[in-house]
């Protein structure tokens, strides 16, 4: 697969100021040099050197764009490659004239992630850190490009490295303990593998304490805003997005579908769904609305119920709260600039007095403190401070848990006083499925669904 040389654009499609090539391979530079005019043959080039020029036709030489061409060599590059790097004019056409001639030279167009791939085939990154790039391209607030930067540097990498470290060293005295018994060496006793196992879970629980952090900076919360039609579900939704994304009127039963909006709150992506009002409707359209309000709900992380303040409540607006008892929940009392006709102790058999926020979104007052409730829903209030690992991939969280299990396995058969070479399985496991999470022993076809995830030229 490295013998053979790969381009992509690396840039959005579309009118821009430029838009970067990428070539990648042992020969790129070998092969970009014939396309290439300038002072100096990109074969003479130094490293890390950026040309100008134009692309030429090697055919007859006819000058097809004006670009900058960035030369860096193996393995001081992203892909340990040699890589070429064509900055041209930032449009459709110039863009493909200048693949079109690179295709003609034998090289062919880049697979989906296949440039962070080669990074990580060429061992400039682990697999950890691979899939931290695309957390990075997807991050949908500063504190989660925060959380994407540190494991892209290899945070994570570091505390599974330690651990496996840990589990080679039990490894190695439990096959001491197996291979030479008559030898006088540290005694393999149940205590010992207790201990170690011990010490290892313990590090992996730290790990898993900011799963759940970790999973929310990185895909959001699902966020149903429900309530009764006209109480103002679709002005919260423009309030927090800062824009008029949902049509607000003072006709019951506008919005007829879910909308969906991404936001951010207190460095917390939330994914906001603007859901039709909840009532009994014989309309056909709005009844379909108020089915999928429900559906919402049902998948929902966190859940916004909004109230009019001004209108006691309604045997519906009741029944929700019953059905969302033991759910994330916050209820909103809108209108709060009115007089209040709900009763209070009614609403505090329901919610703790923390999630029940006072607004009034027509005069965008009481946000604030719908985003400390937030924040202190999901995060006790502050986030952990920014030298924590957090643990955001679902995948990484699944092999932690599984690693976490044969450990207890082992201490469990430890305890038992089971042979140790039987003990010694599942501590390889461990010592495995941690492995796979920085792609020691991660199989080729779940490398090929990992990067297959990367858009076209990363």
């Amino acid at each position: 697969m490295l013998s053979d040389t790969i381009a992509a654009v690396s840039t959005a499609l579309g009118e821009g100021g430029i838009a970067i090539i990428r070539v990648s391979g042992p020969q790129a530079i070998t092969q970009v040099t014939p396309l290439f005019r300038s002072r100096i043959s990109l074969a003479d080039a130094e490293s890390h050197t950026v040309h100008y020029g134009h692309i030429i036709s090697p055919v007859d030489g006819e000058k097809m764009e004006e670009v900058l061409v960035t030369v860096m060599k193996g393995p001081r590059s992203f892909t340990t490659e040699d890589v070429v790097e064509i900055s041209a004019h930032g449009g459709i056409i110039s863009v493909r004239r200048v693949m079109d001639l690179l295709l003609q030279q034998e090289i062919r167009l880049a697979e989906p992630g296949e440039f962070t791939k080669r990074a990580f085939l060429g061992g400039r990154i682990d697999l950890s850190q691979a899939e931290a790039v695309i957390d990075l391209i997807r991050s949908k607030s500063d504190r989660a490009f925060s959380v994407a930067l540190k494991q892209v540097s290899g945070s994570l990498s570091e505390q599974i490295h330690i651990l496996r470290h840990s589990l080679i060293e039990m490894l190695a005295h439990i096959e001491v303990n197996i291979d030479y018994p008559e030898h006088d060496v540290e005694s393999v006793t149940a205590e010992f593998i207790k201990d170690k196992s011990t010490e290892v879970m313990e590090g992996i629980n730290k790990l898993l304490k900011t799963s759940n952090e970790g999973k929310i900076l990185r895909e959001g919360i699902t966020t149903a805003i429900i309530g009764r039609p006209n109480v103002g579900k679709s002005s919260l939704l423009n309030a927090l997005a800062r824009d008029n994304k949902a049509i607000v009127t003072d006709i019951p039963g506008t919005t007829r579908d879910v909308i969906e909006e991404y936001v951010t709150i207190n460095n917390i992506p939330l994914k906001l769904l603007d859901t039709a009002g909840i009532r009994d409707t014989m309309d056909v359209v709005e009844k379909i609305g108020v089915e999928r309000s429900r559906a919402a709900v049902v998948d929902a992380d966190l859940i916004l119920l909004v109230l009019n303040s001004n209108d006691e409540l309604h045997a519906d607006e009741l029944a929700l709260m019953e059905q969302f008892k033991g759910r994330q929940c916050i209820c909103l009392m809108n209108k709060m600039d009115l007089p209040s006709k709900v009763d209070k102790e009614t609403l505090l058999s329901f919610f703790e007095e923390s999630s029940i926020v006072p607004m009034s979104i027509l005069e965008e007052k009481g946000l604030d403190k719908l985003e400390e409730a937030i924040s202190t829903l999901f995060f006790g209030g502050k986030l952990e401070s920014g030298d924590l690992t957090y643990v955001s991939n679902v995948r990484h969280i699944a092999l932690l848990k599984k690693a976490y299990r044969s450990l207890m396995d082992a201490y469990e058969a430890a305890e038992l006083h089971v042979p140790i070479d039987l003990i010694q399985i599942d501590v390889r496991l461990a010592w495995e499925q941690l492995g796979e999470i920085i792609g020691d022993t991660a199989a080729d076809s779940l490398l090929d669904q990992i990067f297959s995830q990367f858009c076209l030229g990363k």
